[in-house]
């Protein structure tokens, strides 16, 4: 059949557990990084925002109690319900019980994203929320999910790309001048091992990524509303546009959620000669509250499709506090040249000029030029991400860097786990600063003579010397 998730019981069978994954890998960031993040003693602690803002502004559990650990055990039952997604043992006991499980996913998600500030003020976080939500909807196992489901889903990945299409063609002139791949590879948040390589090819290459950037983004989507087999092959060649973005950089789990959403559109005559069990059609009351999220979509689409439409468009916004009709995009510019803040610590008593700094080495950010950057994709280091938006602007518009600092000086240990390792194991420094660096990749030559992945120059302060009062 031609109609998606309704048509075949392996695209549904790969698309749910495919998702369960992406859900899995996102709790599993949250048990690693939530607490020190926005902990009680957190860089940015959830219970200070949740006092300053209303419930009606960002529903959460979490207005119940933001202790650590009810924090932690949401957390938890989020790693829970996504491996029991991940089994498929819910979706055998019916529409119910599957919409229980995809609900409490989305719920406890929905939590962590709507208190998680500036950390979790990412596009693939509201993506994850959309679809998770529609997969409420997709039924049991043994029945054949609602057509309107699959068309939800070709509806969410058709704003996914032609946002970041549009958001590109209206913003930094270097993608219609068809440069922008020229800096991308080492500019972008956080290179992965093949970026280097990926930079040095020759500038023709580059040229041909922006031109195909621009025809799979601004082109392919609408081929996603059309018949069987076009919809299946427009899913296949945006499959293959964000593997390249994979193999070339770390951009959390946004491609792979985004090769998620193109399971629906793929042509189920195309696993015919797989062996499926029969299924049944959806219930009424299945079909019933389909209508209704159908219904539902259709009226928060609004403000979506005429922020597409418009000269001012934002990039990766949300319209509702719930998440479930969003406006997405990426990369609207380019930087141009890459700063990274550089953490260094010393236990000397007295400053001088003899004063020998340590620096604090970061999981996925650049740091010690030596060192190849590594693949954490498509897990998301969310401290190493915010370092790089906080190298572009002054330390007074991140309020959770003074606070990294003090943390540092304190020794605390959860800070700490976010960091690639400890200069000080034995006792905290007495004393931190932060420096501004300008980094770039090695040329071939330089790297064959050195071994170097990076070269980079002192640029200033960033942050001057400080201690603890």
């Amino acid at each position: 059949m031609a109609d998606g998730l309704s048509g075949d019981w392996w695209v549904r069978f790969v698309f749910e557990r495919a998702l369960a994954l992406i859900y899995l890998i996102a709790f599993i960031n949250a048990v690693n990084e939530y607490i020190p993040l926005v902990g009680q003693h957190g860089l940015l602690p959830a219970a200070d925002f949740i006092r300053d803002v209303p419930f009606a502004q960002a529903p959460s559990l979490f207005y119940l109690s933001s202790s650590d650990v009810a924090l932690r055990a949401a957390s938890w039952v989020g790693v829970g319900l996504s491996c029991l997604a991940l089994s498929g043992l819910p979706m055998r006991f019916g529409s119910v019980v599957s919409a229980v499980v995809w609900g409490g996913l989305w719920l406890l998600y929905l939590s962590l994203v709507n208190v998680g500030q500036t950390f979790y003020g990412f596009g693939w976080e509201t993506l994850l929320l959309e679809a998770g939500f529609l997969a409420m909807f997709l039924g049991g196992s043994a029945a054949t999910p609602h057509v309107a489901v699959g068309w939800l889903y070709r509806w969410v990945l058709f704003r996914l790309m032609f946002g970041a299409g549009l958001i590109k063609l209206r913003g930094d002139p270097c993608w219609r001048h068809l440069t922008c791949l020229n800096q991308y590879f080492e500019t972008q948040p956080i290179p992965n091992p093949l970026s280097w390589f990926f930079h040095w090819l020759p500038e023709g290459f580059h040229t041909a990524g922006v031109v195909v950037n621009h025809v799979v983004e601004v082109g392919t989507p609408f081929l996603f509303f059309l018949p069987q087999p076009i919809a299946g092959i427009a899913g296949l060649i945006t499959i293959g546009f964000q593997s390249t973005l994979i193999v070339s950089g770390n951009l959390s789990w946004l491609n792979w959620l985004t090769i998620v959403l193109c399971i629906p559109t793929l042509d189920p005559r195309w696993f015919a000669w797989l062996p499926a069990a029969p299924l049944a059609e959806p219930q009424a009351v299945h079909r019933v509250a389909t209508y209704v999220v159908v219904g539902l979509v259709v009226l928060l689409s609004v403000n979506p499709v005429l922020n597409l439409f418009s000269s001012s468009q934002m990039m990766n916004a949300s319209f509702e506090p719930l998440h479930l009709v969003n406006t997405y995009g990426a990369f609207g510019s380019i930087t141009r040249d890459r700063d990274e803040i550089i953490i260094e610590g010393t236990t000397d008593d007295v400053i001088t000029d003899q004063t020998a700094w340590r620096a604090y080495e970061f999981k996925g950010k650049p740091g010690d030029p030596m060192r190849r950057p590594i693949q954490i994709a498509p897990y998301h280091l969310r401290l190493d991400w915010l370092m790089w938006f906080a190298a572009m602007s002054s330390p007074d518009a991140h309020p959770w860097f003074p606070v990294l600092l003090s943390r540092l000086l304190e020794g605390d240990r959860p800070t700490l786990a976010l960091l690639a390792g400890n200069p000080f194991p034995d006792r905290p420094p007495k004393f931190v600063r932060a420096q501004l660096y300008r980094y770039h990749f090695t040329t071939p030559e330089e790297h064959r003579r050195t071994g170097a992945w990076w070269t980079r120059e002192l640029r200033g302060t960033y942050f001057p010397i400080v201690r603890l009062r």
